[in-house]
């Protein structure tokens, strides 16, 4: 619970919530795959929706709220954000070619559970050089305080001596420094937003409905997916399938699991060179912050306490 947030407040935690809730791939993957069980079964789209709103599934229950207001189900899907956009785009490109539901889900919840299982791996590589970096963020800190309990009057010394203001002018504006360097090489370390290779699986569910390549990646352009910059590997691979004579379908798909694999790999690659990295701020900041609020302050303390020898 939070304490004294107002109703303003407590709207932002709630569209901070929904919005990591609509970034994980794996919770779309799961109730993807239960609305392609139903679709397989027989149900019509609304009912399968309807059937996932009854377990609780939060997305489902706000999608089928949208639809009831006269919202076309697509749309009322891509407004969830995140992951959901993706799902709005393969939902729409298959009903638009008539490729089947049940299938374009299956292969869609796969591609999903995919990318979480990449994400996954990125967030853990991350998790050690990004915890320590914001440790390490309250080092000078934790000096100053080792200096007041250890008898200096270190805060007094900073607060009334000109060196001492000095040193917490500095020190604080290094700290500061600091904070946002790691955070800026912490950010550029995540992985991109989007699913990887969602191009390359939307132009085989256009296909797979029998579109022509044309058609089907004008369709794809124009979808509301979160794409990456593929559009160029898919064009490659298409190429090759007309070069080949052999279908399109399979090699999308296979060259779309191949840039989920890469993003994986340049994901791990990314937090490797993050540990490395996080140095520059702890050298070039951190450290020296430590100087000017830790070990300064007990030395101008022992310097002003000390009387001069007569």
């Amino acid at each position: 619970m939070v304490r004294g947030a107002g109703p303003v407040g407590r709207a932002g935690l709630v569209r901070r919530r929904r919005a990591d809730e609509a970034a994980d791939p794996a919770a779309a993957a799961v109730a993807v795959r239960t609305l392609a069980v139903l679709l397989q079964a027989g149900a019509r789209p609304m009912t399968a929706w309807r059937h996932l709103a009854a377990t609780g599934d939060a997305h489902a229950e706000r999608i089928v709220g949208r639809v009831d207001d006269g919202v076309e189900l697509a749309a009322a899907i891509e407004a969830e954000g995140g992951t959901w956009i993706d799902v709005a785009a393969a939902w729409e490109v298959a009903t638009i070619v008539g490729a089947p539901l049940a299938d374009v889900l299956r292969a869609l919840a796969e591609s999903l559970q995919d990318a979480a299982s990449a994400d996954d791996d990125v967030r853990i590589a991350l998790a050690e050089p990004t915890g320590t970096a914001r440790l390490l963020l309250w080092l000078p800190f934790a000096g100053l305080l080792l200096g007041f309990a250890l008898g200096f009057d270190t805060i007094g010394v900073l607060v009334t001596n000109p060196f001492g203001i000095a040193c917490v002018i500095a020190g604080v504006a290094l700290v500061l420094l600091a904070r946002w360097w790691t955070a800026t090489l912490v950010r550029r370390a995540q992985p991109e937003a989007g699913t990887p290779g969602m191009h390359a699986e939307l132009v085989a569910v256009a296909l797979a409905g029998g579109a022509p390549i044309g058609r089907a990646v004008r369709l794809v352009d124009e979808s509301p997916a979160r794409l990456r910059d593929e559009a160029e590997k898919t064009d490659a691979v298409l190429e090759l399938s007309r070069s080949a004579g052999v279908p399109a379908g399979e090699l999308l798909r296979a060259s779309a699991a191949q840039q989920r694999h890469e993003a994986r790999v340049q994901g791990r690659l990314r937090a490797a060179r993050l540990s490395s990295r996080l140095l520059l701020p702890l050298g070039a900041c951190t450290l020296p912050a430590f100087l000017l609020l830790g070990v300064a302050p007990l030395m101008l303390s022992v310097l002003t306490s000390t009387p001069l020898p007569i």
